[in-house]
């Protein structure tokens, strides 16, 4: 989870469930979109609605599952342009009051299912999970849609090597040592 450096918090006591568990819908206000923004490292945050159902486990813990679908407003890797950038991820998270705190940095074993998160007071805070779904989603390296990599053409003949390209750009030795030996009589 989301360490508690963000404001925005909506608690639900795991007890308080009814069978059939609760339907909610989240969509923070502009004030928490740009504080989602900081902490998720883009520059804006112009959307974000979570659909959200929670529903007992029958264990004493509970089960989150639903659908993040935001827009971030982020950087282009290549023409450095600011977009809006599509984050639409499922959300699917189990809460155990007997899931161990992980310690930070410690090794997790890793098997077929992830293994719970622990309930914390009997409590889990929807906030803290969809943060933690918008900051996996974002894309590392986005790219602005139509925008393609074309790499600098080095002045190269076709069907000359790379290597050659790069030789032409290296200074020769000989006229360096030369330039050298010249500045030093004068």
């Amino acid at each position: 989870m989301i360490e508690d450096s963000l404001s925005w918090s909506y608690p639900i006591a795991v007890a308080d469930l009814s069978p059939d568990g609760v339907e909610l819908t989240l969509t923070p206000d502009q004030e928490i979109r740009a504080e989602l923004a900081r902490h998720a490292g883009v520059l804006a945050v112009p959307k974000l609605v979570a659909k959200l159902k929670v529903l007992p486990d029958g264990r004493g813990g509970a089960v989150v599952e639903g659908r993040l679908e935001a827009a971030v407003r982020q950087t282009c890797v290549v023409s450095l342009d600011p977009f809006d950038n599509r984050v639409n991820e499922p959300i699917a998270i189990r809460f155990s009051p007997t899931a161990a705190v992980r310690p930070a940095g410690g090794t997790i074993d890793v098997g077929l299912e992830d293994p719970p998160d622990p309930l914390v007071d009997g409590m889990i805070d929807l906030a803290a999970v969809v943060a933690e779904y918008l900051t996996l989603g974002i894309d590392p390296y986005p790219r602005k849609p139509g925008v393609a990599f074309k790499p600098p053409k080095l002045g190269r003949d076709k069907g000359e090597s790379p290597f050659a390209a790069l030789k032409k750009l290296k200074p020769r030795r000989g006229k360096t040592e030369r330039s050298k030996t010249e500045r030093s009589k004068t």
